[in-house]
């Protein structure tokens, strides 16, 4: 163990103790490392309490089974927490990490997402990774001496790269932002507080994308399944997954199918999560880094899925596109959701002072692009409740959202 109670590292790690600091200078704490204090900084936000009610891909009110943001949020940092152990990372910065991945996202998923980004599209658009550093950098505001909840370096640089580097070395957008630019508000803070948009991540941000992607994996089957959006048979299309089911059928005959579900997310999981700690170890000695800034200059991250995981991974995902994501079901819902949001930004750049004082303040003179940010940043913080009541305040009719869905939960059973 370490001082204020953090876990061993390896050399590679991100180390708390050489944190390039915060824009706000800040006394240090005598029981927690900045990192720490970062996680509890954005588990105490109203950003992150509000992913209770945002959609993940089903709308809150289809099932209290169902995931949300927030039950997905929690999942990705346990995975992301149980990387770094076995790497050797610093599991704070990591949990850290994973906790604020999703604050930018809107109401209504992806869809939310879309819509405002169509809306915004006159205003340098919207993008949920931007969001997200608007809102711990500026629009969070609980603290006296700061907007935003004044993280560290390490933890804004992986918030914003956790996906990868945004500009090559030459200083060109790389492929994912070729097209449209990086968002103003990454390019805003990056010019007040440099995150070397260049380079790779730190490997706590490469575990924590990683679990992300594992718990989409998992967790989405599951929700499909119990949905109803399509039956275990139809899941051996996918060839991993197959060999997963024949494992389950050989252990475990006749189980039940409620239980085959479980069983099938956690070992899509466990392989998932072995196959990224055998390969980041692998590339970790391969590319023998003496310490972080080793790992930010590589020229590919080191935490990564192997190759035939990798493939897996993205047949599931065409598996879950076609028969979940544009299920007409789900569809359906989409669309209305998507008509929800556009009527709200409507609205609200018509008439700015509909929306709550302390968003309608100081637009009085402000140009069309000033109040369709502040429309888009007040829109994104709702959660799908407050938008469903948002609408029905300022329209006839409000579309309605709900889907009824099948229940498969698992039946009741004599002790």
């Amino acid at each position: 163990m370490r001082p204020n109670g953090e876990r061993w590292r390896a050399a590679y790690a991100t180390d708390p103790a050489r944190t390039r600091g915060r824009l706000i200078v800040e006394a240090s704490s005598p029981t927690r490392s900045d990192f720490q204090r970062d996680r509890d900084r954005i588990i105490h936000s109203t950003a992150f309490r509000r992913l209770k009610h945002k959609t993940q891909v089903f709308v809150h009110h289809e099932g209290d089974h169902y995931r949300t943001r927030l039950t997905h949020t929690l999942e990705v940092s346990q995975i992301a927490r149980a990387l770094a152990r076995a790497l050797g990372l610093d599991e704070d910065l990591a949990e850290a990490l994973a906790l604020s991945h999703d604050l930018g996202h809107t109401c209504f998923g992806h869809t939310g997402e879309e819509a405002l980004d169509s809306c915004m599209a006159a205003h340098g658009g919207f993008d949920h990774n931007a969001q997200a550093l608007r809102i711990v950098t500026r629009l969070e505001r609980r603290y006296a001496g700061f907007d935003g909840l004044n993280l560290a370096w390490e933890t804004l640089e992986g918030l914003v790269k956790h996906n990868g580097p945004l500009l090559d070395r030459d200083g060109q957008p790389t492929p994912r932002y070729a097209e449209r630019g990086i968002p103003a508000a990454i390019l805003e803070y990056d010019a007040l507080n440099p995150l070397d948009l260049w380079s790779q991540a730190g490997p706590e941000a490469q575990a924590a994308s990683l679990a992300d992607d594992i718990a989409y994996a998992a967790h989405d089957l599951d929700d499909g399944l119990r949905a109803g959006l399509f039956e275990i048979p139809e899941l051996r299309a996918v060839p991993f997954l197959a060999d997963l089911l024949d494992e389950i059928d050989r252990l475990h005959p006749g189980l039940e199918p409620s239980r085959v579900i479980h069983e099938l997310a956690r070992r899509v999981i466990t392989r998932f999560v072995e196959d990224v700690i055998r390969e980041g170890g692998r590339r970790i000695d391969a590319l023998a880094p003496r310490s972080v800034a080793d790992i930010r200059n590589a020229a590919e991250p080191v935490i990564v899925f192997s190759r035939p995981i990798a493939e897996a991974d993205a047949e599931i995902m065409r598996f879950l596109w076609a028969r979940m994501y544009r299920h007409p079901g789900v569809v359906a819902v989409r669309k209305k959701a998507d008509a929800i949001v556009n009527d709200l930004f409507t609205a609200f750049t018509a008439a700015p002072s509909r929306m709550p004082d302390e968003w309608s303040a100081g637009l009085a003179d402000a140009t069309e692009s000033r109040i369709a940010r502040r429309v888009a940043d007040y829109i994104a913080g709702m959660t799908d409740t407050y938008a469903v009541l948002a609408h029905r305040k300022l329209y006839a009719t409000t579309p309605d959202l709900y889907w009824e869905l099948p229940s498969r939960g698992l039946p009741l059973t004599d002790p």
